[in-house]
């Protein structure tokens, strides 16, 4: 079974001072099956990682080398969050306080009858009041 992959457990892979056992199980999961992840997933990673960078929190070159590894893992990018954007993307974000961004996340995993992994609590709260398995 596949799962949705939201940004924020992505991004606390990266940073030792927010990794768990939990999330390393899930990123197991993710590279040894897959993942489907909305089209602006791989901007808000990179945007994560570079504030990073910025922050201190990682070096450059360990920057590089975690994008290279998302790089590699099997992910499907869906091509068809773009079309949602105006309609039900829109009406989850207004209905359950979230940003539009959060509310990709949400709408792809209803679409697809998928479980989301997210760490993002009002996404959590969501997707719970939406009927969705939420992961870790």
């Amino acid at each position: 079974m596949t799962l949705v992959l939201d940004g924020s457990v992505a991004i606390a892979w990266c940073f030792r001072d927010e990794r768990t056992p939990v999330l390393d199980a899930l990123r197991t999961r993710v590279a040894t099956s897959s993942a489907v992840v909305p089209s602006i997933w791989p901007l808000e990673v990179a945007n994560a990682l570079l504030m990073g960078v910025r922050r201190g929190r990682i070096a450059a070159e360990e920057r590089d080398h975690l994008l290279q590894a998302f790089e590699q893992l099997d992910l499907e990018h869906d091509a068809e969050t773009r079309l949602h954007a105006w309609g039900g993307i829109n009406r989850l974000a207004g209905q359950h306080s979230l940003t539009v961004y959060d509310a990709c996340y949400l709408e792809l995993a209803l679409r697809r009858r998928l479980p989301l992994a997210t760490l993002d609590a009002a996404l959590a709260r969501a997707a719970t009041a939406e009927g969705l398995t939420i992961l870790p």
